[in-house]
């Protein structure tokens, strides 16, 4: 069996900047809390938590500790009481996010309404509808696009989650043109995803195409990872998402010859070599694993593979 992986998994610039930040000022600072996950991946929040990084929940929980904001971002809102309380902030918000942050507020104080194509109860899509004070919708998809108000300003914004996938944002903009053409004098779409996570469901993708099985690791709450897992599936490829080697079964390998693994943006390097480790275990026959034809950008679990 042949083990291929994908030219682009895992850790994104956003994160590994945020965990690198955070990992910066808890040493600095004798230790500090993140308010909310640093990323969604368990083994990267267990790290932190290792070096006097604890996650609250709320604002209530704040203490005498500085706070990080996370690489999902906040609102505004947030941020201001954060000031108030004169709180000790490490900002680790994704540059990416906050450039849908500003847009969001840009796009209201213009006279725009925002629609948000996104899943409502994300943090980075709750942090955008906070800096558009009120006059922003988040929608999950095309179906939801009828749930909105009827009497929303003719002038639409429109901002995507920056972790959706470029076919998914398309066709969420034809179709609320085709619905709601009648009631919008200007529409201005703004280009809000991301660049990494593009190219990483590019790569899984392309790879989807190489193999008989694809393995996506990251986190259950990681909407990128899930968004990975999509793709594969939607190539036609028996795919399975797993958080760590432990969930991979032997059965899943029968009848396969070769197997494509990639990882969400929030997915440490070390659970990616974990996984390939274990699938060399569990293959049927001597396994080799290499990069894509494209080459690795995958970071240390691409090299080691391709070592081996």
């Amino acid at each position: 069996m042949e083990i291929l992986l994908a030219s682009d998994l895992g850790f994104c610039f956003g994160v590994r900047r945020a965990v690198e930040m955070m990992e910066e000022a808890s040493e600095r600072l004798g230790g500090m809390t993140s308010l909310g996950s640093t990323v969604h991946n368990r083994q990267v929040v267990e790290r932190l938590k290792e070096q006097r990084i604890d996650v609250i929940a709320s604002l209530e929980e704040v203490d005498e500790r500085p706070v990080a904001i996370t690489a999902h971002g906040v609102s505004e809102s947030v941020m201001q009481e954060l000031e108030q309380r004169d709180v000790s902030v490490v900002d680790t918000t994704c540059p990416i996010v906050t450039r849908s942050q500003q847009w969001a507020k840009r796009l209201v104080e213009e006279g725009f309404a925002v629609i948000v194509f996104g899943d409502p109860n994300h943090k980075e899509v709750r942090g955008v509808l906070g800096w558009a004070k009120g006059k922003a919708f988040a929608v999950p998809n095309i179906g939801a696009l009828d749930a909105l108000p009827d009497d929303l300003p003719t002038r639409i914004g429109v901002l995507s989650q920056t972790t959706e996938t470029e076919a998914h944002f398309a066709e969420f903009v034809r179709a609320l043109l085709e619905r709601r053409m009648d009631r919008i004098s200007e529409l201005r779409v703004i280009n809000t995803l991301c660049n990494a996570t593009t190219s990483q469901q590019a790569a899984a993708q392309e790879l989807a195409h190489q193999v008989d099985l694809m393995v996506v690791i990251g986190g259950r709450e990681s909407a990128n990872t899930r968004h990975l897992a999509e793709v594969a599936r939607e190539e036609g490829v028996e795919t399975h998402h797993v958080e760590s080697a432990d969930e991979l079964r032997p059965e899943w390998l029968d009848g396969h010859e070769r197997v494509g693994v990639t990882a969400g943006a929030s997915t440490p390097d070390d659970a990616i070599e974990a996984v390939v480790a274990r699938l060399r275990e569990l293959a049927p026959a001597p396994a080799q694993a290499q990069a894509s034809a494209n080459g690795s950008k995958g970071g240390e679990a691409s090299r080691a593979s391709r070592n081996r």
